[in-house]
């Protein structure tokens, strides 16, 4: 049986994420690829979209989604699972300006974070979730291994401030 082939759509609506991050696709690919696998998706061909804003779009996106107003790094919208092949896995978005301002205050790089994110939100959409003490610490393990799998620190060690933690 062949893996499946996770087909991510990227849209940059705003800012210069290219020259922020070199190899902007592969990274992504790396990423949530990786966060597939770790998480055991066995779907069907599953389709990924990333939104790749600043932080006004993200501060709308988290006021409609979520009420909460302002900025935020990351959010998730599940897709539907069910349905014919492929399997939409669903939305991610991420915004740059807060992306950035983490990684410094963090004094991590820029990709390390936007790593951190991607596999993040596609964590969520696999249905994992930090809502308790119980599911932030299994997220949080599965995010370690998957970057250190990328070869990203891990983001939650006790010398990083709390701003490097993933905020959704």
């Amino acid at each position: 049986m062949t893996e499946p082939v996770l087909d991510i759509h990227v849209n940059i609506e705003a800012g210069d994420w290219s020259r922020v991050i070199l190899d902007l696709e592969k990274t992504i690919d790396a990423a949530a690829g990786a966060a597939v696998a770790a998480a055991g998706n066995t779907g069907r061909n599953p389709e990924l979209s990333v939104l790749l804003a600043d932080d006004r779009r993200l501060a709308e996106l988290n006021e409609n989604w979520r009420g909460k107003s302002g900025p935020t790094n990351v959010l998730s919208f599940p897709g539907d699972a069910d349905g014919p092949d492929p399997e939409m896995l669903g939305d991610i978005a991420l915004a740059l300006e807060t992306l950035m301002a983490e990684a410094a205050l963090a004094g991590i790089s820029v990709s390390a974070h936007f790593n951190h994110l991607v596999v993040h939100g596609v964590l969520h959409l696999l249905g994992f979730d930090h809502e308790n003490d119980r599911e932030a610490e299994e997220m949080e393990s599965l995010e370690t291994k998957i970057l250190g799998e990328l070869g990203i620190a891990d983001p939650y060690a006790a010398e990083q401030p709390e701003c490097s933690r993933v905020i959704s």
